[in-house]
């Protein structure tokens, strides 16, 4: 009995694509963005964070008073009531109550679609 010395040689599946990878993007924090402004406004940096502040807890009391806070060029910040349903826990499969709350919503404006 002979052996054949050619054997088929083995499909080789094509060599993978490299899966594009996700560009790592900055974080920008607001008070980044304040100072930036400030710089270009020539305001110290003090100032600048009494405005972040400012900013932020002026917000925060008027969603809290259920006002609707339109932002030029950027967008709608509002509260929105989410009714109360029903859920499992992932974990035993058991179905829960997820009780109603409040959640803040962005809508983009027009501009800011665009934009991106």
């Amino acid at each position: 009995m002979t052996t054949n010395l050619m054997t088929k040689a083995k499909a080789r599946p094509a060599p993978a694509t490299k899966a594009a990878v996700p560009k790592k993007t900055e974080v920008v924090t607001l008070k980044s963005v304040f100072e930036q402004i400030g710089e270009s406004h020539g305001l110290a940096k003090k100032q600048v964070h009494g405005l972040a502040a400012g900013f932020v807890e002026a917000l925060t009391t008027h969603l809290v008073k259920g006002d609707k806070v339109r932002m030029s060029g950027l967008g709608i910040l509002e509260v929105k009531n989410r009714s109360a349903r029903m859920g499992r826990n992932p974990g035993t499969g058991e179905a829960i109550e997820i009780a109603a709350s409040k959640k803040v919503v962005f809508r983009p404006a027009k501009e800011l679609k665009e934009a991106i």
